[in-house]
């Protein structure tokens, strides 16, 4: 089988002995190539180890956006109880969103589901700390745990008749 055509011209002192792009180089081109030889059923000539890494950090990266939607909605959560005279719209519409995030990443990853409760447990140190900063309070003001359970965190109503006028 005849080498893929791989698009772009790599940089001077970026292509390995292969003539192709080196991971360490430049990544956008590098996966490029790794797409066409691969589409091109050249698994021989596949950066494997780099290939694996790359997956491998993509994973990371959607249980990174589950710990992020989670540690945002966490943070209103506290800061609505413990700050009723400060309620705001915003916090709602932020609880809103960060319960439709968690909703889609989890319809698009739903192997991390048996990973929720640790991506819970890692986000809420972080969820404390910026609610305490955001209130102005010591960070022993609000629990050293998670106070909410899971029916909380995605079903508990919010009303805007609460938020100060």
């Amino acid at each position: 089988m005849a080498e893929p055509a791989l698009k772009g011209e790599p940089t001077e002192g970026a292509t390995s002995r292969s003539g192709r792009t080196r991971y360490e180089d430049d990544l956008y081109t590098w996966v490029q190539e790794q797409v066409a030889l691969l589409r091109a059923g050249r698994v021989d000539a596949l950066d494997v180890e780099h290939i694996a890494e790359e997956l491998e950090g993509l994973s990371k990266s959607e249980f990174a956006k589950l710990q992020s939607a989670l540690r945002v909605l966490v943070m209103h959560m506290l800061k609505w109880d413990q700050q009723p005279e400060h309620r705001t719209p915003s916090w709602i519409f932020s609880i809103r969103e960060q319960r439709r995030r968690y909703a889609r990443i989890l319809s698009s990853n739903p192997g991390l589901k048996p990973r929720i409760d640790e991506a819970l447990g890692d986000a809420y140190p972080d969820a404390r700390d910026w609610a305490a900063d955001e209130t102005h309070l010591p960070p022993d003001e609000f629990p050293s745990e998670c106070p909410y359970s899971w029916d909380d965190i995605l079903q508990r109503p919010f009303d805007f008749d609460s938020v100060k006028k």
